[in-house]
């Protein structure tokens, strides 16, 4: 499905083929898929866990959008990419309809998506991220991503040491390491860190204008420890997502598929049924 999509805007778009993975109990399927895309810097390994406990009666795909994981790199990366890849990816495996599910870069991926193309969208789940700009909190790691000497790295402990004295923060430095890998030549990262620290002020931008809608039944999921959906937010999710239901995983930071992933899949579950 290499066909280039025509976006809104007039511009045509030519899609990436997105890896991805598939998780499918064989017993058959009687509801739509569900497709999860990730955020920045992620991947569908992800979304493992979450995919494996949602499969049941139904196919659940989580995809590696461009630029990161086992998908090609290629020289942009815009919100209008990634619905462009999603929608070809879709084009590709004949599914009109599908269950939607994206996490903060993903969430916003969708948001898109779901305003411009609303026929392709059965429910929609939006995790911890808004409609609104945010500020490029990602900035400091992708200063320190870039600063790492992948030409001296003796080893991945050497590359921690080098992160956790910038970054100070453990755990975040290990999920900035999965993108880390050891290739014939040396160390290497998977993403392509060139283009997505340039598309870092696209990113953190609204991916709607005023007035865009998407009316369909929508879920948004937010961290009670996170500060990436305040409560001034509510309101504007409203007037982009009249039928959204806001739900918050109180002890939850960014991820709540990660770090309460039983709590987050029994409310994706209820709202999915």
């Amino acid at each position: 499905s290499g066909k280039p999509i025509r976006e809104g805007s007039g511009e045509l778009m030519m899609p990436i083929d997105l890896q991805f993975r598939h998780f499918d109990s064989g017993a058959g399927s009687r509801t739509p898929p569900l497709v999860l895309l990730h955020g920045l810097l992620g991947s569908s390994r992800n979304w493992a866990m979450v995919g494996s406990a949602l499969m049941g009666d139904r196919r659940v795909f989580a995809l590696d959008l461009r630029n990161h994981g086992a998908s090609p790199h290629a020289d942009s990366h815009s919100y209008a990419d990634l619905v462009s890849d999603t929608l070809a990816w879709l084009d590709a495996r004949g599914i009109d309809r599908a269950d939607l599910l994206g996490h903060s870069m993903g969430g916003k991926a969708l948001m898109r998506l779901a305003a411009d193309h609303p026929d392709r969208v059965g429910r929609l789940v939006i995790v911890d991220i808004a409609p609104r700009d945010n500020p490029p909190y990602n900035e400091r790691a992708f200063t320190a991503l870039n600063a790492l000497p992948l030409d001296t790295l003796a080893s991945r402990k050497e590359a921690e040491a080098f992160l956790q004295q910038r970054l100070r923060n453990w755990a975040f430095c290990q999920f900035l390491l999965t993108n880390l890998v050891r290739r014939d030549t040396g160390f290497a990262w998977q993403v392509n860190l060139p283009v997505l620290t340039s598309a870092l002020p696209e990113l953190a931008a609204s991916p709607l204008e005023p007035g865009e809608r998407y009316e369909g039944p929508a879920l948004f999921v937010r961290g009670g420890r996170s500060d990436f959906v305040r409560d001034e937010d509510v309101a504007r999710i409203r007037e982009h997502f009249p039928a959204a239901r806001v739900e918050t995983i109180e002890e939850s930071g960014h991820n709540p598929h990660i770090e309460q992933r039983d709590a987050f899949v029994r409310l994706l579950a209820r709202f999915l049924a």
